[in-house]
């Protein structure tokens, strides 16, 4: 990893690999902000790394009967009612489920229009206004817009807040005392920055968060959306997946049900083609062919994970019985799920294992 940065291609990284019991490795190099050391503990925006979080939770409610995974997305939503598709205006051959959200089989374009500080009922009823790009269950096409929609689902059918369900139900279960929608100001010293890679001069340079729609880190009033819209670090993410590798119990509590979790991490999508050698769980992208990418090599199938957009990632390794997760700050990558820094941490972190 210090390598990646001595040649200027990433200002810092934490990694970590861990198994059901604990943390086997963590470790960081370079620094937050160009000039400060990174430390373990930095907050880090992890993106899309938030959709697994937003479909455990939809899994906690379906262990409870309050969601069913085939429920019509209207059932929650009522403006999904009025979704056609195409600029056509053709109508639905049947309603869009939980299912096609979680899947990315729904059709569901991304955000057309935006404001930072409306609800997540209005960023659901936005969407609602946009038309199919195809019929939901008949192709694949990735929306972050749709696994904001789950997050309004959860909310719901919960009848809570989405930020405080999964606050109470996931994070103070696993203790994961550094997970949140904002960093608080007291807390921004430990943000670790966002960076792209100037082509033109080869230098990083600062890179805001378009998702975060000009509001800064701390602004509350941005609405906690599923999709991607959590910081944390990287421990926190390994206590994630920890409780995951023990079949969804935490210290010996049942977070989410062993058999839901199982329908979660496995192929939802069947023969319907997502990204190379990687169909699609629940919020999870699974890993079926791991000659398909470079990233997945080292990975057996049924492996299962989710990156983020300035290349954070966080996998689990069955056949190991580990976690690797990657925190870094850098847009621009040719292609994020394959960054470099992720093959050669996750490649050495293996090989390490097997010896």
């Amino acid at each position: 990893m210090q390598e990646f940065v001595d040649k200027g291609e990433i200002a810092g990284i934490v990694t970590l690999v861990a198994n059901k019991e604990k943390v086997l490795y963590l470790n960081t190099v370079g620094t937050s902000d160009l000039s400060r050391k990174m430390k373990t503990d930095d907050l880090f925006w992890i993106a899309s790394m938030t959709k697994p979080m937003t479909a455990v939770c939809a899994g906690m409610l379906v262990d409870e009967g309050k969601i069913a995974w085939d429920d019509p997305v209207e059932k929650y939503i009522p403006e999904f009612r009025q979704l056609k598709v195409g600029q056509e205006g053709a109508a639905l051959q049947r309603p869009i489920t939980v299912r096609d959200l979680l899947t990315h089989t729904s059709g569901l374009p991304e955000y057309s229009k935006t404001d930072g500080h409306w609800t997540l009922e209005q960023f659901s009823r936005q969407i609602a206004t946009q038309p199919l790009r195809f019929q939901p269950g008949t192709r694949w096409l990735y929306s972050t817009a749709g696994i904001d929609a789950v997050g309004r689902v959860v909310e719901v059918a919960s009848g809570m807040p989405f930020d405080q369900f999964m606050q109470k139900r996931l994070f103070d279960p696993l203790e994961m005392k550094n997970t949140n929608w904002w960093i608080t100001p007291e807390n921004e010293a430990r943000y670790a920055n966002t960076y792209r890679l100037n082509p033109q001069t080869n230098k990083l340079e600062p890179a805001p968060i378009s998702y975060m729609r000009g509001t800064p880190v701390s602004d509350r009033q941005r609405p906690p959306l599923g999709g991607a819209g959590l910081f944390s670090t990287a421990e926190d993410i390994g206590r994630f997946y920890q409780m995951l590798l023990n079949g969804g119990v935490w210290e010996g509590k049942v977070i989410i049900k062993p058999e839901t979790l199982a329908a979660v991490t496995k192929n939802q999508i069947g023969t319907i083609t997502a990204r190379a050698g990687e169909p699609w769980g629940y919020g999870f992208a699974v890993v079926q062919d791991p000659s398909k990418q470079p990233a997945n090599v080292m990975l057996p199938a049924g492996a299962y994970g989710h990156g983020g957009a300035y290349g954070t990632n966080s996998w689990l390794d069955p056949k190991r019985g580990v976690v690797y997760v990657i925190m870094l700050e850098r847009s621009g990558f040719r292609d994020v799920d394959n960054n470099p820094m992720r093959v050669a941490f996750q490649q050495m972190a293996a090989d390490a294992l097997d010896k």
